[in-house]
């Protein structure tokens, strides 16, 4: 007998705007028997399970959600276990708020007041019954809402709150009020809802990045076809003013190429022959024949898409503290209401009625949303505004970590510098400094060495002409390489070679010693045994490396350099960037300088995300240099995908951003709470006031926490930076 296989299902679920929807749907699901890997995403309203079929069908896991107020849909590549769905799969809701569920309560609940207030003026004796209908038949829904969560293990939700003051209220007599209060209720959460879905806008622009269309070339003709059904190896035309389709190879052409939407490089990036191109970049200027090297579900940006949507799901420490807060926060509330309800009364013989409103509006004041919200809310746009600045950051906790690092550690090789060679000296011993170029570079010509191969491109980049080679070059590993030329044997070797030939002099071997005691390769061009020049090299810093360890100093945060190259080159560069070095460190050496330097505080650790990986995870958070590699996006817990070291500064400027806009919205979510509080116990706030108070800062605090999308990234040094 076989067993089927569990499935794995994902579903859009429409209505959930906060991290409260996300528990109630969590705690209603997991009560059925045979679902499993329950993972809720209110910020992408999506659900993904696995269920046993035999035990629980796929109708009564939609059915459980609909009980707890919500619509489950399905959406295109359900299947969780299918990986990464299509752009074209992918896609926010785009029903109109009043066709959902509560949009119908707010339309319901508001006609049902407007008819009472009519009746009322019109029948002024029959008022008070008008306005009980329109409580009982708006807080009905929400009355349901509260039991199903009830009986499904989430008893003291937003709903219970509601329910019990609204009919608190028509039982004591104030009906018109709680009519009112019910149809603010659902008026908050129509627009916590418009404002959850503004914060999903920052992962609708990058799907929208990519274009539908592909121009296909096969047997010479061209054809458009969905960029969905591109394959592997095809070739696509990509004219002027196109978008990329999807990550490919250039095979014919040259042109400019806007990355910014991708990595955020602001600056137009040549592509020739041989370059790759990312999906998603504008073509600026000439026609591009491109080979595809990625389908649409695996390209840079669908990857991109999936670790934001994967870090959004995730939650940060202050998000879990504030959930495990909320779950007693709730009963205490109702716990105090009832204390203010019965305690007077009781012990000083005040009114009943009077206690018993005040009560209630307390219960109203303590509703828990805007709390819940402040956190997800400002993680989530601060992770949608670093994705549009080339910041990736895979997670809140990895968010709010960036914030607090006191130290940032950097691999040298790749990371601040370029990683590979490049000439920065050449001083002819006699003739003109071109023709050494020359000679060196034709001996050297073809050369797979990084140093032979740095000084044939710095001779082609001149526009030098090389002189005829006779024969092929010979070469001495470790040594040099010699070949014959017009004049006879010329030879490019270490200085150790040259000293061997008997002719390095005194004031030479000075010259030598001064370029490697700047960090730098120094080769010496003999012609016969003669030297006749000297060509320095080094793995020069990356242009922005100083201005991006002086943004760091600027933010109160050590840098240091930790590196496996000798002490000499490593304090050359350390020095010229302004940091301090630490050298010669093998990888257990490397790994124990990182747990020193983290009992010191958090340390952030900035590698190219390969030869780095031990020392990524060792750190308090590792940053992958790496412009949108696989090893970048997958390794570290941050990625900067326009691969310059001022991301790093950049990404600090962003977590502080985001960790003071997320005590902002709490100690607004809070404050007000304290304020209509005491007014309330006064006397002065009434219960429609209670919930517009509560709605009001939950509105507050999404609008505050969107203020993040208005991040920038560039010169972005000021730490409260949210311009």
């Amino acid at each position: 007998m076989t067993t089927e296989p569990n499935t794995a299902l994902k579903l859009r679920v429409e209505g959930m705007d906060c991290g409260a929807c996300a528990i109630k749907i969590e705690n209603g699901l997991k009560r059925l028997p045979g679902v499993t890997e329950i993972n809720v995403n209110y910020g992408l309203e999506t659900l993904s399970l696995v269920l046993d079929e035999d035990r629980t069908s796929r109708g009564s896991v939609e059915d459980r959600i609909r009980s707890l107020g919500y619509t489950p849909r399905s959406m295109p590549g359900e299947e969780a276990n299918a990986g990464k769905t299509s752009t074209a799969e992918r896609g926010v809701s785009d029903r109109a708020w009043w066709q959902t569920r509560k949009g119908q309560l707010v339309i319901g609940t508001g006609v049902l007041l407007g008819l009472a207030f009519v009746i009322a003026t019109v029948a002024p004796a029959i008022a008070e019954w008008a306005y009980l209908a329109a409580a009982l038949l708006g807080v009905l829904p929400i009355l349901r809402r509260a039991v199903a969560g009830a009986r499904h293990g989430t008893p003291f939700s937003i709903e219970t709150l509601m329910s019990v003051a609204a009919i608190g209220a028509v039982a004591i007599g104030e009906s018109a009020e709680a009519a009112i209060v019910v149809f603010l209720f659902a008026v908050g959460e129509i627009l916590e809802n418009v404002a959850a879905g503004r914060a999903r806008a920052g992962i609708e622009a990058l799907m929208n990045l990519v274009p539908r269309i592909a121009r296909r070339e096969r047997d010479g003709a061209v054809t458009e076809v969905p960029a969905d059904e591109l394959a592997i190896d095809d070739i696509v035309v990509v004219r002027p003013g196109d978008r990329v389709p999807s990550d490919g190879e250039v095979v014919e052409g040259s042109s400019e190429l806007d990355e910014a939407p991708v990595t955020g490089e602001s600056v137009p990036v040549l592509k020739e022959a041989g370059n790759t191109v990312y999906a998603g970049s504008i073509n600026a200027n000439g026609v591009l024949r491109v080979r595809i090297i990625r389908t649409a579900a695996d390209n840079t940006i669908a990857r991109i898409i999936h670790l934001v949507e994967e870090a959004q799901g995730s939650k940060a420490p202050t998000a879990r503290f504030i959930d495990r807060f909320s779950a007693y926060y709730t009963p205490a509330a109702m716990v105090v209401s009832a204390l203010i309800i019965v305690v007077p009364p009781l012990l000083f013989g005040a009114e009943w009625s009077t206690w018993i409103y005040r009560g209630l509006a307390t219960l109203l004041i303590a509703c828990p949303c805007a709390l819940v919200i402040s956190t997800p809310a400002a993680i989530a746009s601060g992770l949608a505004a670093g994705a549009r600045h080339g910041l990736l950051v895979k997670g809140g906790a990895a968010l709010e970590t960036l914030g607090k690092v006191r130290t940032v550690a950097f691999d040298k090789t790749g990371t601040l510098t370029v990683g590979k060679p490049r000439v920065t000296d050449i001083i002819p011993l006699e003739g003109e400094e071109v023709d050494l170029l020359a000679k060196a570079a034709a001996v050297e010509d073809g050369s797979s060495h990084p140093l032979g191969m740095a000084i044939v491109e710095t001779a082609e980049g001149r526009g030098l002409e090389l002189p005829k080679v006779f024969g092929g070059a010979m070469a001495i590993p470790g040594k040099t390489v010699t070949a014959r030329l017009r004049e006879g044997f010329v030879s490019v070797g270490s200085p150790r070679y040259a000293a061997e030939q008997g002719n390095l002099s005194p004031e030479l071997s000075v010259r030598l010693e001064a370029l490697e005691a700047a960090g730098k390769t120094a080769v010496v061009v003999l012609s016969g045994k003669r030297p006749i020049g000297i060509i320095a090299l080094r793995d020069e810093p990356r242009e922005d490396a100083a201005t991006g360890v002086a943004r760091l100093k600027a933010l109160g945060i050590r840098a240091v350099m930790l590196t496996g190259d000798n002490r000499r080159t490593a304090d050359a560069i350390a020095s010229g960037l302004g940091l301090e070095a630490k050298a010669e460190l093998l990888p257990d050496a490397k790994l124990s300088e990182i747990a020193a330097l983290r009992e010191h505080g958090g340390i952030a650790m900035v590698g190219d995300g390969i030869n780095d990986a031990p020392a990524l995870a060792a750190s308090s958070v590792g940053i992958a240099m790496g412009g949108g590699t696989d090893v970048a996006l997958e390794t570290a817990d941050a990625a900067l995908l326009k691969n310059r070291v001022t991301g790093v500064a950049e990404l600090v400027g962003l977590s502080r951003a985001t960790l003071g806009n997320i005590w902002q919205n709490i100690a607004l979510a809070l404050g007000l709470k304290a304020v209509f509080l005491v007014t309330t116990l006064t006397g002065t706030t009434t219960l429609w006031m209670a919930i517009l108070a509560d709605t009001g800062a939950t509105v507050l605090v999404t609008i505050n926490a969107l203020r993040l999308l208005r991040f920038q990234g560039d010169d972005s040094t000021d730490p409260g930076d949210e311009r």
